[in-house]
C-alpha cells in the first residue's frame, strides 16, 4: 500500500494545475490504460478540483497502479477490497472527491459484492473499470468479462460461461450514474468520468480498455469497428428502461456514452453522523452519552 507523491500547486495564477506526476507507465506499449489515465487527468484538467481534495483509490491489477501516476492523493489497497477503502475514506471526510480505478478482474470478480452493495447504497463514489476482459498481469487467464468461447490460457477450449454485463448489472444495483467509455475515445471518456466526478452519488464508469499482450479477440480494431455514440443516437439517459436494453446490445454494434443517470438522495446525505460535517473535522467522543446508557438502565 502506498500514498502518491506530495501534491504540485499551480504555478501561476493563470496557468492550470499539472495532475500528471514523475512516476511514468509501466503498462505495455499500446495497453489502452494508458488512454483511461489520460481521460482521468483530462477530467480532473476540466474540472480543475485542487488535488489536495481528490483520492484515488485502486485494488491490485495492471490497472491498479493508476494512483502512482496522477500527483494526487492515493491508496494502493489489496485485491478486490479498493470499494471498502473508498467508502472508509469518503465517510471520514465525505467533501473529497473519491475516485476508485481498477480492472475487471478486481472489480467484477473479487471485489463484485463489494461493488454491489456500494452501488445500492449510493455512495458518492466514482469508479473507472478499466475492462479488458482478460486477467493481464497474471498473464492472461479468463476473467469475469470474457465472451462465451474465448480461447485463454485457463480456458483452452473456450469459456463455457456468460460473461458479467457491468452495465446491466449497474442498473439493477442502483447506481444513479452509469456510463461506457473506450480507450481508444479519449475525449468521451474525459467527459464521462468528468460527469462521474460532478454527479452525486455512485458512477460507475465501465471503460473498454484493450490488453495487446494477452487479448486478441477485444482489440482497438474489434472496438473501432463496432462502437457507436448514445448521444448521437438520441438516447435519453433518464430513462432506465430503455437503459437496460441499450446495455444488453453486444455484436456488431456495441453503445458507449451514458446510459443513465439519476438525482437521488445519497448514503452521505441520509447518515445522521454526517449532518455536522466530515467526521475528520467533528470531535472525538460518544455524543449523547447519558441517553445511550440510560437504554439499558
Amino acid at each position: 500500500m502506498s500514498v502518491a507523491a506530495p501534491v504540485p500547486k499551480p504555478v501561476g495564477p493563470s496557468l492550470k494545475v499539472v495532475y500528471k506526476s514523475s512516476t511514468k507507465p509501466t503498462w505495455c506499449p499500446g495497453c489502452g490504460d494508458y488512454g483511461v489515465v489520460a481521460g482521468v487527468e483530462r477530467a480532473l484538467q476540466t474540472l480543475q478540483v485542487p488535488p489536495h481534495e481528490v483520492v484515488i483509490v485502486s485494488g491490485i491489477g495492471c490497472s491498479s497502479n493508476l494512483p502512482h501516476f496522477l500527483s494526487t492523493y492515493g491508496f494502493h489497497s489489496i485485491h478486490g477490497r479498493a470499494i471498502p477503502v473508498a467508502e472508509g475514506i469518503k465517510l471520514a471526510n465525505h467533501r473529497l472527491h473519491v475516485i476508485v480505478t481498477g480492472g475487471d478482474g478486481d472489480g467484477y470478480g473479487i471485489g463484485l459484492g463489494h461493488l454491489i452493495h456500494a452501488m445500492r447504497r449510493n455512495l458518492d463514489i466514482t469508479y473507472v473499470v478499466m475492462n479488458n476482459e482478460i486477467y493481464g498481469l497474471t498473464t492472461g487467464q479468463a476473467s469475469p468479462t470474457s465472451v462465451m468461447g474465448h480461447k485463454t490460457k485457463s480456458t483452452p477450449q473456450g469459456v463455457i460461461e456468460e460473461p458479467v454485463n457491468p452495465v446491466a448489472l449497474a442498473l439493477s444495483a442502483g447506481a444513479t450514474y452509469v456510463a461506457r467509455g473506450f480507450s481508444g475515445d479519449v475525449k468521451l471518456l474525459s467527459d464521462l468520468v468528468a460527469g462521474g466526478i460532478q454527479h452525486k452519488g455512485f458512477a460507475l464508469v465501465d471503460v473498454f480498455s484493450p490488453c495487446v499482450t494477452y487479448n486478441h479477440l477485444n482489440t482497438f480494431d474489434f472496438f473501432r469497428q463496432r462502437v457507436y455514440r448514445l448521444d448521437s443516437a438520441q438516447h435519453d439517459p433518464t430513462d432506465l428502461q430503455k437503459a437496460y436494453q441499450k446495455a444488453h446490445e453486444w455484436g456488431t454494434k456495441i453503445p458507449i456514452g451514458l446510459f443513465y443517470r439519476a438525482e437521488k438522495p445519497t448514503y452521505e446525505d441520509l447518515e445522521e453522523a454526517l449532518k455536522e460535517g466530515p467526521l475528520v473535522h467533528q470531535k472525538a467522543g460518544i455524543r449523547g452519552r447519558t441517553e445511550i446508557l440510560d437504554e439499558f438502565v
